[in-house]
């Protein structure tokens, strides 16, 4: 029987979100129904409520999720109800170009569910939702494809794994699966959010030696020291590329990581790396943002690799259970990430919490 719950949506652009009542079918072939334990707010969820994604509004938002399955339709055999998942907005598909080529965490056919859940009540009663990335957490049950479920460890805190279903594994991945950061490497981060401070987590992790924490917040500066880094730049009173170049004895730093996603900044790490380096972008820009004017010299002439790193270049089914194991050992401090637990109503005040810097996140508890 389909069933009714609550959720958050965005009606319309820019307009506060709703604490609505919504309509979550039965899994249909390939789909499972997860009951919400935990779900982070992250920026990409302000980012569809602005119309800055798309414009198919309503959205049911929410999409960084830890929960129990509950159900699942014909065919499913990667998860059965109750098992503890971390849910992931890319669904490998398995057969692609990528997956057949042994790149499965490029998958250029992920899925999401089929079938659409649906506004229950009052005005537009019966309107279909998009749900974040294919996810819609913030609710008390959603609709996914049951390749979006990722089994792991059932005594994690759903409240700090979850957040491996977006940002963490966002910066996370972009340091370790991107960057390829090894031991003894240098690492600079520009942005230090929650992307950009998981990033020096997995830089940590990986055993940089040296890892450069910039930005323009003394309190993002002070959270992203706690996670790992060696040093900090605060690049309104300090030239970025010049602190990162005299803090590598002149050279710059093998791996720069630019989780803020404007051209100025990946301008600075384009020349704050050093010859044969690796920049990765994380951060995700405007459609309007253009690549600033370079010369095409100094890309030759310098060598390395400009690479951009969508959901960390992850594989759900590797990473998400290995980073909670981590966790679990107290090897990696996902606790950290969690700022505030709060309730379905108080996600438009973590919005606004989010946009002042306020927090690293906020996790709505269900």
């Amino acid at each position: 029987m389909p069933q009714q719950v609550h959720g958050v949506i965005a009606r319309s652009k820019g307009a506060p979100t709703e604490l609505v009542v919504i309509n979550v079918p039965d899994p249909g072939p390939g789909e499972a129904v997860v009951s919400i334990k935990a779900c982070g707010v992250c920026h990409t969820d302000l980012h569809y409520r602005e119309g800055g994604i798309n414009d198919e509004f309503p959205f049911l938002l929410g999409h960084e999720a830890a929960g129990v399955v509950e159900s699942v339709g014909e065919g499913v055999t990667e998860v059965a109800p109750g098992d503890f998942v971390v849910l992931n907005w890319r669904a490998v598909c398995g057969h692609c170009r990528a997956c057949n080529r042994g790149e499965p965490w490029y998958c250029f056919a992920t899925h999401n569910a089929t079938q659409k859940m649906t506004l229950a009540e009052g005005e537009g009663a019966g309107t279909e939702l998009s749900p974040a990335l294919g996810i819609g957490a913030f609710a008390e049950k959603t609709l996914v494809a049951a390749g979006q479920c990722t089994k792991v460890d059932p005594e994690a805190r759903p409240a700090a794994v979850g957040l491996l279903g977006c940002g963490v594994m966002a910066g996370l991945g972009a340091a370790i699966n991107t960057g390829h950061v090894g031991r003894g490497m240098s690492v600079a981060v520009i942005g230090c959010g929650g992307v950009g401070v998981a990033a020096i987590a997995g830089s940590a992790l990986a055993g940089a030696a040296k890892i450069i924490a910039v930005d323009i917040d003394d309190k993002k500066l002070a959270a992203a020291t706690r996670m790992g880094a060696t040093h900090t730049v605060n690049s309104k009173e300090n030239d970025a590329v010049e602190a990162i170049q005299a803090l590598t004895d002149g050279n710059g730093a093998d791996v720069v990581i630019d989780a803020v996603g404007r051209p100025e900044t990946w301008k600075q790490a384009f020349y704050a790396r050093d010859l044969a380096g690796t920049v990765v972008l994380v951060g995700v820009p405007t459609p309007d943002m253009k690549i600033p004017e370079i010369p095409l010299i100094d890309v030759f002439g310098r060598g390395g690799s400009l690479k951009s790193s969508w959901y960390g270049d992850c594989l759900p089914s590797r990473d998400f259970p290995m980073l909670v194991d981590l966790y679990r050992q107290g090897r990696l401090d996902l606790d950290a990430f969690v700022s505030e637990e709060i309730g379905l109503g108080d996600v438009e005040a973590a919005f606004e919490k989010m946009h002042h810097g306020e927090v690293l996140r906020s996790v709505v508890l269900l």
